[in-house]
Formats: structure tokens, sequence, C-alpha cells
């Protein structure tokens, strides 16, 4: 970004900073641009975004609100749109959108909403209840949530698995502020195979730089899972487990390679996978393409030897630390 008081580029910095939020202080890191000629410093809307974000991230963290992607999947696991779901809970007509969109709630509807989450029959219940819905709507929405209730049933001892895949659920600071994502994550399992057909450790670093890169610019990950300093360098955790999971469902195929004395796998796709894009918003596309054409030409020894270059991974590797997404704002080589 160009100095609007010199016409020369600005650097970005980053300042650890206070703000009140809803009567509880939280630290974040302020990140602006910086005009060395006059000492002030500017922001630009994404910029503010970004920082409003990790603030709102930690009071919905320690509050225990569910997180923007966890609310529209609620709405989607219903198959109802925004404005239903506000008449339904009875909220103002767009708080629903709103919220998904990243708007806070407050914590009478927070509450209502994981309520919600956690058992679809409350939902129901609030249905059936309703005196603002016409009886042949509701019976529409009635159906949608009995089929959603039934497809919660089906999938229980495969959520179970995916569960302990990936241990801890809730989202926090070293989940990049995401509940974890098996779709996503396989999602992009399938994006780098497809373009590289990488190996099982140049596969790892592929992903952290995608999830922590898209932290950098939005405050969230987009997988949700948690990585940790690996002596190869960062990797989700459990992915011996998750990349078994993938290729068990036949989502990628592991093909055995020979380099040199050495025998490796790597990833291919099975002729009938493409890549779902419509899974990802536009910022996580950029962040994967990014991550693409920044390493398209190293082989795995070289964005291993990168990666060990990361203040994530020097900072975290003696212990084996799982690796807390701000150091997102750190990353050196992307």
């Amino acid at each position: 970004m160009k100095s609007p008081i010199t016409g020369k580029e600005m650097s970005l910095q980053k300042s650890e900073s206070t703000v009140v939020f809803r009567k509880e202080e939280f630290k974040y890191f302020h990140l602006s641009y910086h005009c060395e000629d006059s000492g002030e410093s500017f922001t630009t809307t994404e910029l503010d975004e970004l920082n409003l974000n990790q603030v709102y991230n930690q009071y919905r963290d320690k509050h225990n609100i569910l997180f923007p992607d966890e609310i529209l999947n609620v709405k989607n696991r219903f198959g109802l749109s925004a404005n239903k779901m506000s008449q339904i809970l009875g909220f103002g007509a767009n708080s629903y959108r709103n919220y998904e969109k990243g708007e806070v709630p407050s914590m009478a509807n927070a509450n209502l909403i994981q309520t919600i989450s956690e058992d679809s029959n409350v939902f129901r219940n609030l249905v059936v209840r309703s005196n603002d819905i016409e009886d042949s709507d509701k019976i529409k929405i009635l159906t949608k949530i009995d089929s959603a209730i039934e497809l919660e049933h089906a999938n229980n001892d495969e959520n179970k698995f995916v569960s302990m895949l990936f241990g801890d659920m809730l989202p926090n600071a070293f989940s990049g502020y995401r509940k974890p994502n098996i779709q996503k994550f396989s999602e992009m399992v399938v994006y780098f195979s497809d373009k590289l057909q990488p190996t099982v450790t140049m596969m790892n670093k592929l992903l952290f730089y995608a999830d922590f890169l898209n932290y950098k610019k939005s405050a969230y990950s987009i997988s949700g899972v948690k990585y940790m300093a690996h002596n190869y360098g960062p990797v989700p955790i459990r992915f011996n487990g998750l990349f078994d999971y993938i290729t068990n469902k036949k989502i990628v195929d592991m093909q055995v390679e020979f380099y040199g004395e050495h025998i490796g796998e790597k990833f291919i796709l099975p002729n009938n996978k493409t890549f779902n894009s419509e899974l990802f918003d536009d910022v996580e596309l950029e962040s994967l393409r990014t991550v693409l054409l920044r390493f398209a030409k190293c082989n795995a020894s070289q964005i291993k030897d990168i990666s060990h270059e990361e203040k994530a991974w020097i900072e975290n590797e003696k212990a084996k630390n799982i690796i807390n997404y701000n150091y997102g704002f750190d990353l050196k080589h992307i």
C-alpha cells in the first residue's frame, strides 16, 4: 500500500495491542501500514476486519459462542434460509445472516443457536410451537428437519471416528478458530494432489502454509486442523490417520514411487474425482492458489527446509508443541 502522504510504498507492521470489547479487555496483534517518512500508520478495510476478527474470536472462544462458519453450518444442516432461521428463533429479520457474516450474537441468541446445534429436536419443537409460521410452510420445514435428524443418526459412527482423529473439536487459537472440518481438509488434499501429486512430506507443508496463510489474511484457518512441530517441519496432528481416512474413502489414492535409493508415496486423484471449490470462500481459494504458485517448483526436501526457517517451527520443534495460529502473522516465505 502506498502512503497517502508521500506516495511511497509502506511496510506492514505488527504490534501487540489491547482493546475493550463488551466491557472485557483482549490482547491482539494490530496490523497496519507504516509510513516511515511521516511516522503515521494507516489501515485498510481488510486490515480493520482482520484486527476485529482477532478480538471477536477470543471473545467467542472465552464464552463458548459458535463461530460464523458453525452458525452457517447449522442453517445448512436444516436446508433453510437465514431469514427463516431468524423467524423461527425469534431474532430480528437480518440477525442470522449477520451472525453468519461475523457479527457476534448476544449471549441469549448465542446460547439458543448453540442449543439447536447440539440437539436438532429442540429446533424441531420450536417450529412445532411457532404461531408465526403458516401450517403449509411448517410441514415443509419439519420435513427438512426430520431428514437432517435421520442423516445425523446414519452418520453418527463415522462422525465419532472423525472426532477421534481430530481430538478436541472446539475452535480455538490452535485450530485457527475453526471447528475441524474433514470435508474441507479432504478437498485441500484433493487440490494439491491434482496440481502437484506431492509426497506425504510435501503435502503436510502445503497444508500448513495454506491454513496459516489464510489465518494471516482473515484470522481464520481453512480446515480447522491443528499442526505440530515435527522433525520434518509442521504437520497436521495425526496426519497418518487423516490420510488413511481420505484414501480409504477413495477421495485420493497413494502411489508408490522410487526416489533414488528410497521408496515413497505420492498423492494422486482417482479418475472420477475433481476439486470441489464450492466448499471454500474467495479468500480461502486465493490462499490455496498462492501456496500452489509459491511451492510448485519445490521438491519435498526443499519445502521441508523452507518450513524449518519459519518461526512457527523454530520456536516449537524442540518440545514438539502444537503450533498457535498466531504464528501465521510471522510467516517468512509466503
